[in-house]
């Protein structure tokens, strides 16, 4: 007997999610995460019967430097809401080696009770190298969980990089986790971190932490005095907790809830969602436009020897670019060379 899996339907897909069966969920997510030409249409379409259910949850970054605690903090968090009577859905977006092309992929044993929980779902996402540590398709993941019913969506990132601020247009709020480290808490960290988080959590502040965390507490809201507030109508805030002993969580999703209801009332929820929605769709076609550019083998070809021009320094990039866009331009156009530079001239 064959042991593969019944192929699913567009209209299987979309059925399952609205009845919240987390199987046909993490499926959806495969479909989507999947660069197979047969799996892109469905994915596209399955999406756009969704979307009239997305869009109702409070989606949440968190980001951190290595150790920091971030899965411990998730799942403490994750618990505390499941509790409350929310339902969790964690995309843990992990590292992708840059030689094997593997991925960690540990965190469901990282959040062993939240897992077990049935108003939770775990997905850990390999990041594929994307930029700031998000993987390519979590925003499409994000709508599918928002979609199954999910109100509380934690997006947990790679950590602290200059390239980590693009998670801040996948979010509503965006905390940034830190330790307490004898006075050293603001070296190595980016000041562009500091100034797109709405609150920074100074964890692990018990047993002999908790002074440290306070004195970390008072160096990080005199720095953040001094930048101009990223959310319209809120400054950031600063708080410390313990997710190993779950001191602070509650009041972590206190503030995560003043501040929505801050932001629903001033319009910069919405705001910032619709702006957020026009910029990934403008790096999504930014893709597609490379992608078709570098479709076309003579275009490749010539690419590849311009490359390696301008990295023997014999030719401009800027000269090298213009060669490009008009060889493109003359094979879409059907012009001759001299009418196509004629016309970019």
């Amino acid at each position: 007997m064959s042991s593969r899996r019944k192929a699913l339907t567009r209209k299987d897909y979309v059925a399952g999610i609205q009845q919240s069966d987390r199987s046909i969920l993490g499926r959806t997510i495969t479909l989507i995460e999947s660069n197979a030409p047969e799996h892109i249409g469905l994915a596209q379409d399955v999406l756009s019967e969704l979307m009239p259910l997305t869009g109702q949850s409070i989606r949440i970054g968190i980001t951190g430097i290595p150790g920091a605690g971030k899965s411990t903090l998730i799942e403490a968090l994750g618990l505390h809401l499941v509790e409350a009577g929310h339902r969790v859905a964690v995309l843990a977006v992990d590292p992708t080696s840059g030689l094997s092309g593997g991925s960690i992929l540990g965190d469901k044993t990282r959040m062993e009770q939240l897992s077990r929980s049935p108003d939770s779902f775990i997905r850990p996402s390999p990041s594929g190298g994307a930029l700031g540590g998000v993987a390519r398709k979590t925003r499409e993941s994000m709508l599918v969980c928002e979609a199954a019913g999910y109100d509380v969506i934690l997006i947990e990132t790679v950590g602290v990089g200059q390239s980590e601020v693009s998670v801040r247009s996948l979010v509503d709020f965006f905390l940034l986790l830190q330790i307490p480290g004898g006075g050293d808490e603001l070296q190595g960290i980016k000041r562009g971190i500091i100034e797109i988080a709405d609150a920074i959590l100074i964890n692990k502040a018990d047993g002999d932490n908790v002074q440290r965390a306070r004195a970390a507490r008072s160096e990080f809201e005199m720095a953040i005095h001094y930048l101009m507030p990223v959310t319209t109508g809120w400054q950031t805030r600063v708080r410390t907790c313990s997710a190993l002993t779950g001191e602070g969580i509650p009041e972590l999703w206190q503030t995560i809830q003043r501040f929505k209801d801050i932001t629903v009332r001033n319009g910069f929820f919405q705001q910032r969602r619709s702006e957020q929605a026009r910029t990934w769709m403008r790096t999504i076609l930014q893709d597609q436009v490379m992608h078709l550019f570098l479709a076309s083998p003579r275009i490749k070809t010539l690419a590849e020897k311009l490359e390696a021009q301008v990295v023997a320094d014999r030719l401009p990039p800027t000269h090298a670019a213009r060669q490009l866009i008009e060889a493109f331009e003359e094979q879409w156009s059907g012009e001759t060379p001299d009418r196509v530079k004629n016309r970019t001239r």
